[in-house]
């Protein structure tokens, strides 16, 4: 059963077109700990505004960059955070996680905020806000898959360029590119800024870009997308938001999208675009000669358009390097035929994320010889096949995969890496409704596996955990012919592998909720072992 927006946000304002902060605006953010929250209280804070937030969870890898700034966080939910003790507001504004206003909107603050009259919006709506009183241009990537790690290979295109953008990544960006601490915010001084676009519950409705890339668009989110149709509408809607397509822009230049025409969900959607006012980069990456790469070319200019005339297309042909490293040839990049990119990065699917990547920065004007160095360089974002230790010849993996296609994609990234060497997948699934909803997809591609462990299921927004279980799961993959075993925690799962696994063994852990405790805990535990 699918719910819509306006329950999973209610108490929240509907999303709107961005609005500047104003200067010493007081801001509090509720949820603080997460990814989108902890980038709300960062750019908020860049953009001039006083800053607070609270979470009644604990740190995380995203708030230790808001403390480190010294923005004040509480650690606990009370309306004392939003007015005094007679009811008078503190602050101007409140944002709040819409993971907390899908399970439950009675939130403390929430109520005194509208007793008091005071303003609450999303995380993301504030990131549109703070990015609009920064002012520049706004290049957005979503997706269902790769979203975080073509945001992050776009913001490293712009930086080796020398346009010093500022960003939002959903993953941690290491210091190298942050040019701080590792965070998931940049703070730039140039005229763009880039941001990580996800299409859950309305999240990138507030966004307008100037250039967006769109990576696919698979069947996701079953508590808000009936199906990959409902998925396809939600993407083209938005679209048709971006900054120089609607009325009222006055003489904004067009918009450009940059789509992956080699994904089946983007090609329902793209000749929906025809009488769509803006630029279309139509890029593919495929298995094939300089001929196919030609012809394909050819394919996506004549197959696709919008109503300021033929698409442009962008083909790459993708290679594996002998370690299992993704190798793109692209024409038409730099004066060079074929010119070669040998990218860091592993399998199929990093080298849609790169040619997004390039396409989106190509889009923006950024010099192409510039955009081939960056596809070589960049070396990824935090928990996107993470190497967490080499330990007694185990390796141990940690990703963020989360959906059946990327745990197949994952899944067969480390067989490029290492081949002939027995795997385990090891994962937390995230939300018990993703989970009860792709439960033979999940166990289909985890059997892929040698050796499979399902620690106990994220609920994040979940009002009902009891629709299916990390034992269900497993039994669906035992059912397949793979061992797999369900032991708990994630603390309990790691305890349970450390008898288990072997040398030579590969540990891909995989999950976007506590997970990596998992692999950090096994690592330890091996090292100490050994």
């Amino acid at each position: 059963m699918t719910r819509s927006v306006e329950d999973i946000t209610r108490g929240l304002e509907p999303a709107r077109a961005p609005l500047r902060i104003a200067a010493g605006e007081r801001i509090h953010v509720i949820g603080a700990a997460g990814s989108a929250a902890s980038a709300a209280l960062l750019l908020a804070h860049a953009a001039g505004a006083a800053v607070s937030g609270c979470d009644s969870g604990e740190p995380s890898r995203y708030s230790d960059a808001v403390a480190s700034r010294g923005i004040v966080l509480a650690w606990e939910h009370d309306r004392r955070h939003v007015v005094d003790a007679d009811g008078r507001p503190l602050v101007d504004r409140i944002a709040v996680s819409k993971a907390l206003t899908s399970v439950d909107p009675d939130q403390p603050e929430l109520h005194a905020a509208h007793a008091a009259g005071i303003s609450a919006t999303s995380c993301q709506q504030l990131i549109a806000d703070a990015i609009a009183t920064r002012g520049g241009d706004l290049l957005a990537v979503a997706g269902t898959h790769g979203k975080s790690t073509t945001t992050g290979w776009l913001v490293h295109l712009l930086v080796r360029a020398g346009l010093d953008p500022s960003a939002f990544v959903g993953a941690i960006l290491p210091a190298a590119l942050t040019g701080a601490e590792p965070s998931v915010v940049r703070i730039g001084h140039g005229s763009s800024t880039v941001v990580e676009a996800d299409e859950y519950a309305g999240n990138f409705d507030p966004y307008r870009p100037v250039v967006g890339v769109l990576l696919n668009a698979d069947w996701d989110h079953p508590d808000v997308f009936a199906d990959r149709a409902a998925v396809v509408a939600t993407f083209e809607s938005w679209i048709r938001r971006f900054r120089g397509a609607v009325a009222g822009d006055g003489g904004t230049p067009p918009p450009t999208l940059v789509a992956n025409a080699g994904d089946v969900g983007v090609r329902e959607l793209l000749p929906r675009l025809s009488d769509w006012p803006g630029r279309l980069v139509a890029f593919e990456v495929i298995v094939g000669d300089a001929d196919d790469a030609v012809r394909r070319r050819t394919e996506l200019v004549r197959d696709y358009r919008t109503s300021l005339g033929s698409a442009s297309g962008l083909v790459g042909r993708y290679e594996a390097d002998d370690d299992g490293s993704a190798r793109i040839v692209v024409d038409g990049i730099t004066g060079q035929a074929g010119a070669v990119a040998h990218l860091r990065l592993v399998g199929r699917h990093n080298a849609d994320d790169a040619l997004g990547a390039a396409g989106g920065a190509l889009a923006y004007g950024v010099d192409p010889d510039a955009v081939l160095d960056g596809l070589r360089s960049f070396g990824g974002v935090g928990r996107r096949f993470e190497l967490k230790g080499d330990v007694g010849g185990v390796i141990v993996i940690d990703d963020y995969g989360h959906h059946p296609t990327a745990i197949g994609a994952t899944l067969e990234a480390v067989g490029l890496r290492y081949p002939g060497r027995r795997l385990w997948a090891v994962y937390e699934p995230l939300t018990f409704h993703r989970t009860a909803a792709m439960l033979d997809r999940f166990a289909d591609v985890l059997a892929r596996a040698d050796r499979v462990a399902i620690a106990d299921i994220f609920a994040v927004r979940d009002p009902d955990t009891t629709i299916v279980s990390a034992a269900d799961l497993a039994a669906a993959v035992e059912a397949r012919g793979t061992p797999a075993i369900a032991p708990g925690s994630v603390e309990e799962t790691a305890d349970a592998l450390i008898p288990l696994v072997e040398g030579g063994d590969v540990v891909l852990v995989m999950g976007g909720g506590r997970s990596s405790v998992i692999a950090e805990r096994l690592v330890r535990a091996l090292a100490v072992a050994g």
